[in-house]
């Protein structure tokens, strides 16, 4: 390949810890330097970035392309999807290979590679444990060896994935042996199990009740279970997809008392709520865990403000409209919103244009604090020489609406129809590649790498 060397000048440079004038520039896949007044090298491409911030590129550390559950699958491609986050600024997600049931981690991975060959973006992997009888708990040894560093595991969806505690604590505590981190979803299963059938018992099952179904408590319940037994087992943890300020300020207490343990929430549950399901369209907004009540919102956005919530993630799903409204009926829906193009210029524009946050907050939580806590820095998340030239050209003037038909998810629909955002994505760039240029998508698939990952001990 052609060491191309691009400067790109004259933007404002954004990094976790603060916002600079400085040229980058890039030397095939990689930074080379930062700094005023770059001189260009001979045949130099000059990108002039007047005007734009200069980010790194996002990485997505909760997502589902051409997903199987084994009950729904998503009929996306990893073609398709990763292009489409690319148009947001995305350049890396980190996906699931999920073990079914009598599946070794080895055959699991092989046929996640197998599907996502054609991604636009560089990818990594949590494995999803479903299968490791007691006494085999060391089969979590392979890991390591596949590239792989989270795994995994659920506190519900009795009986495909769940895990009870017996089963948590074994594999957390084997999961930090091998230096494993364990991302986890956090419902207390017996409660979402009850409510459901108490709302089915009265023929509730309309999607206007699918919030009533999971109530916040099962969350919250689920989510300091799962620490105490983490801090148990020595383990590293990520609670999933906080929905609820309560959640997430668990686990920032667990931190602050020493415990290795980590939260991620998505816009999602910063800027909807629970009123949708009341709705015309309730069918939207079918997820796990589901939107809460309004002031919840609030409470999620102080503690993102306040630097206690470490990741914002999409958990993107493209199931379609088709497969959403098939039946009013939210046991039969399947659960999952689409995400991935809309990430950044949602978090521009509620976080930053808002006020509520820097724009190094965004460089943190979108970029170095997943390649931080799922051992990708300083390759991915940084805008550091020697780094991969990862980053996004952001133009933050003007205004414009989401709206499906301008997006590119297979999912043909957004839960944000009609929300407001602030400036756009003039370039994504991949190892020093554009993927899109004003508007245009000049990538290629296939040209995303995986992205193997080494253990990595806290303690």
């Amino acid at each position: 390949m052609d060491k191309q060397t691009i400067l790109i000048r004259g933007g404002q440079v954004v990094t976790a810890e603060m916002v600079l004038a400085a040229d980058v520039l890039i030397q095939g896949e990689t930074i080379q330097a930062i700094g005023k007044a770059l001189p260009a090298p001979p045949g130099a491409e000059v990108v002039d970035a007047s005007d734009l911030l200069v980010l790194p590129g996002v990485i997505d550390a909760h997502v589902h392309i051409q997903l199987d559950t084994g009950i729904y699958c998503t009929p996306d491609s990893w073609a398709a999807e990763t292009s489409a986050a690319a148009f947001g600024g995305v350049t890396t997600v980190i996906d699931f290979a999920t073990q079914f049931v009598g599946q070794t981690f080895e055959d699991a991975l092989a046929a996640r590679m197998a599907e996502a060959s054609p991604s636009c973006l560089d990818y990594a992997f949590h494995m999803m444990v479903t299968d490791v009888p007691p006494g085999q708990e060391d089969e979590l040894g392979v890991l390591p060896e596949l590239g792989i560093q989270s795994i995994k595991l659920y506190t519900t969806y009795r009986p495909n994935y769940y895990a009870d505690d017996a089963a948590l604590l074994r594999l957390l505590e084997a999961a930090g042996r091998y230096g494993l981190i364990a991302l986890i979803h956090c419902e207390n299963d017996a409660l979402v199990t009850a409510q459901t059938q108490s709302l089915a018992a009265e023929g509730l099952t309309g999607w206007a009740y699918h919030g009533a179904s999971r109530p916040a408590l099962a969350e919250q319940e689920a989510a300091g279970r799962v620490l105490f037994l983490a801090e148990a087992a020595g383990a590293p943890v990520v609670i999933a997809h906080n929905s609820t300020g309560l959640t997430a300020a668990l686990v920032a207490n667990a931190r602050k008392s020493g415990q290795v343990a980590f939260s991620e929430t998505a816009p999602q549950y910063l800027l909807l709520d629970d009123t949708v399901y009341d709705g015309a369209e309730p069918w939207r907004y079918i997820l796990q865990p589901p939107l809460r009540a309004p002031e919840e919102k609030q409470k999620l956005w102080e503690l993102v403000g306040a630097g206690l919530v470490d990741m914002l993630i999409t958990d993107h799903c493209a199931y379609t409209r088709a497969q959403k409204q098939a039946a009013d009926d939210f046991t039969q829906t399947p659960g999952g919103l689409p995400g991935l193009e809309t990430l950044l210029p949602l978090v521009v524009t509620y976080g930053v244009a808002a006020g509520r946050l820097g724009w190094p907050d965004v460089a943190r939580m979108l970029a170095a604090n997943p390649a931080h806590i799922y051992n990708l820095w300083p390759r991915k998340g940084a805008l550091l020489p020697g780094a991969d030239a990862d980053l996004v050209l952001y133009d933050p003037a003007g205004e414009t609406f989401l709206a499906a038909d301008a997006l590119h998810s297979t999912a043909g629909y957004t839960p944000f129809e009609g929300l407001q955002v602030q400036g756009r994505v003039v370039a994504t760039m991949q190892r020093g590649q554009f993927l899109v240029r004003n508007g245009d998508f000049v990538g290629a698939p296939g040209r995303g790498r995986y992205l193997k990952r080494e253990p990595f001990f806290w303690h």
